[in-house]
């Protein structure tokens, strides 16, 4: 199963619904009045319930709305750090291997959905934005000391990220380099874990501007999705509705040589098997907004 979060044109009230050809069906007054978000019905283990609600009910086409991250209002983005063997973008050099989980956080506000402008950042800082495609897990039932044998059971579904990055300001901590306002993505939809049936057996792609710069399996992380998840819940309770982001393979524009980071009207693609494809240009500050072309789905 295929849901959305998104907005209709000319209106700034989120929405959510499932997606069927290529249409989004949103579910019905009763089951909205009791869950606002797709977070609440994540949160209500209500998933079966929202897809017998939308049996029926108004659809819109998907060139009708315009689509924001699954979960748009997540308590939490986590983020594993350097969990493929890679060149590190920040420096050209191969580090060692990491001993243990590296960790960090988006905050709200870094994240737009699928077809949006990603932020060029001005000035210095727009010289080093790099991209980075990554698998999301959005967790479904929270908990605290989960086991790794336990820890797909805690998974709702998966999603797409653009883990954008601003190297040189990530030299001087990796949180104000991950976190330029609206420098990264996340979409184009949710899709259910019954629907992967070996999250391992997905790949990632990313191109640039048709350039294939990004391309793994899920199964080359160094530390699988089961130990990242039982590792975050020795720190935190998980939530219904965080999302974890699982690290980017060797590619991004950081890890080249030459380097290659992202320009104004760069047109950026990850796709992920089962999933999809998560589609945005790069856009500097004077020119978002203006004459802004729908991408397809």
């Amino acid at each position: 199963m295929k849901l959305a979060s998104f907005t209709l044109k000319g209106n700034k009230n989120p929405l959510y619904g499932v997606i069927r050809n290529g249409e989004v069906f949103v579910p019905g007054t009763d089951f909205i009045s009791i869950h606002a978000s797709l977070r609440d019905v994540i949160e209500a283990n209500a998933l079966e319930q929202l897809e017998r609600s939308c049996n029926g009910t108004k659809a819109y086409s998907l060139n009708e709305v315009s689509l924001l991250p699954p979960v748009p209002n997540a308590r939490r983005v986590i983020c594993a750090g350097m969990n493929y063997q890679k060149v590190y973008p920040v420096d050209i050099d191969k580090p060692p291997e990491p001993e243990n989980i590296l960790l960090f956080s988006k905050l709200e506000g870094t994240l737009v959905g699928h077809a949006d402008e990603l932020e060029m950042p001005p000035g210095e800082a727009g010289l080093s934005y790099d991209y980075e495609g990554e698998l999301v897990c959005i967790i479904g039932k929270g908990g605290r000391y989960i086991s790794q044998q336990d820890a797909l059971e805690h998974i709702a579904g998966f999603t797409i990220m653009n883990d954008g990055s601003v190297r040189d300001w990530q030299k001087q901590s990796i949180h104000a380099g991950k976190n330029f306002a609206n420098s990264g993505s996340c979409g184009p939809w949710m899709v259910t874990r019954d629907d992967i049936p070996d999250v391992t057996e997905v790949r990632i792609e990313t191109r640039l501007n048709g350039d294939n710069v990004q391309s793994a399996s899920v199964r080359e992380m160094l530390f699988p999705i089961e130990e990242l998840i039982c590792y975050i819940s020795h720190t935190i309770d998980l939530k219904p509705g965080d999302m974890i982001a699982t690290g980017s393979p060797d590619g991004s524009g950081g890890s080249l040589n030459p380097k290659r980071y992202l320009r104004d009207g760069d047109k950026l693609e990850i796709e992920i098997t089962d999933i999809g494809t998560l589609k945005n240009r790069v856009c500097s500050q004077q020119f978002m907004g203006f004459e802004k072309q729908k991408m397809s789905v």
